[in-house]
């Protein structure tokens, strides 16, 4: 007959397992099981090969989540498939300047509003942690040059967040757009255009009249350069003519620079000299004109003249037509 087991012993151990077991989740696992962290729902169109869950997320090269879930989801009416990544971000890894988190919860809320990261320009993108692996991670950063891409699809009640094209799809989607442009084009229509059209150049430059042309334009080349020629010759003569003419007359200009001062001072002199005798003149007249007043000595002088040789005139007169008055009077 087996021996019962004692219920303390077992009691014991149980205890002691939970406890180491609790233990080993706090220290291997760092604590984050206590975290708390908001979810994220992002869905990509490009592949996700080389992303796996525990894939870390980073805002500008800085850590602050990793991959939670990747899924697959398939549409029966539009026939696509999406790939919805849910994400977890660390609220104590982006803090204010107040020190207090950014992912705060709000209103009792397990995430932040996602419609306020959106507003400032916030998306995902794929990008490669090693070209050696392939491996992938989620970039997150505020590309506010880029239109926001929604779904608009609710998975699990989780808040959405815009994706990006890769680099790789983008340089893709460019070659994809410029390849289908290029078969728009007409390309037959425009090889066979420009094969006619070097036919049609060859045929002209095999013509006689292309060679005329050519012969002229090569004779008109070296009549231009021989009448250049002559036309240099005889400009040079006339070009060292007006030299010489230009030194004279420079020469000439500097004797008058130098002899032009003394002639001006001259003929200030003269002007000052004239200036004063008309002055000197335009007293005298004045004297004269005062003088030949009727009112003056010189004017009663010239009335008493003038009445002499009237009654000089008048006896002139009668003795001579009365020449015996001398004689015996009137």
């Amino acid at each position: 007959m087996s021996k019962q087991a004692n219920p303390l012993t077992v009691g014991l151990f149980l205890v002691t397992s939970l406890a180491l077991l609790i233990f080993a989740l706090m220290t291997f696992g760092g604590g984050d099981m206590f975290k708390t962290k908001n979810r994220y729902v992002i869905f990509f169109d490009s592949a996700l090969n080389g992303l796996n869950i525990g894939a870390p997320v980073k805002l500008q090269g800085v850590q602050i989540g990793n991959v939670r879930e990747i899924s697959l989801e398939m549409d029966i009416k539009s026939k696509r498939i999406f790939k919805p990544v849910v994400i977890e971000i660390e609220p104590d890894t982006l803090r204010n300047f107040s020190d207090q988190p950014f992912f705060s919860d709000r209103d009792s809320a397990q995430f932040l509003d996602a419609q306020h990261l959106i507003n400032a320009g916030l998306k995902a993108r794929l990008e490669t942690q090693s070209l050696l692996t392939g491996l992938l991670y989620v970039d997150l950063n505020f590309y506010t040059d880029k239109p926001a891409s929604l779904q608009h699809i609710s998975f699990k009640g989780l808040p959405e967040l815009p994706s990006v094209p890769t680099t790789v799809d983008e340089i893709r989607n460019t070659v994809d757009e410029v390849i289908k442009k290029v078969r728009q084009l007409p390309l037959e229509q425009m090889i066979q255009d420009l094969s006619e059209t070097l036919r049609e150049t060859r045929d002209i430059l095999k013509s006689q009249d292309m060679h005329d042309s050519l012969a002229s334009l090569a004779q008109t080349l070296r009549q231009t350069q021989e009448l250049t020629l002559a036309l240099n010759r005889q400009t040079e003569p006339l070009l060292r003519h007006a030299d010489n003419t230009l030194d004279v007359a420079q020469a000439d200009m500097r004797v008058l620079q130098q002899q032009l001062p003394p002639i001006l001072q001259a003929a200030e002199r003269s002007l000052n000299l004239s200036a004063q005798v008309l002055e000197d003149s335009r007293y005298t007249l004045r004297e004269v004109e005062a003088s030949t007043n009727p009112d003056s000595m010189f004017g009663q002088t010239l009335k008493e003249m003038r009445d002499a040789a009237r009654a000089m005139k008048d006896l002139s007169e009668s003795l001579e037509r009365k020449p015996e008055a001398l004689l015996y009077g009137k």
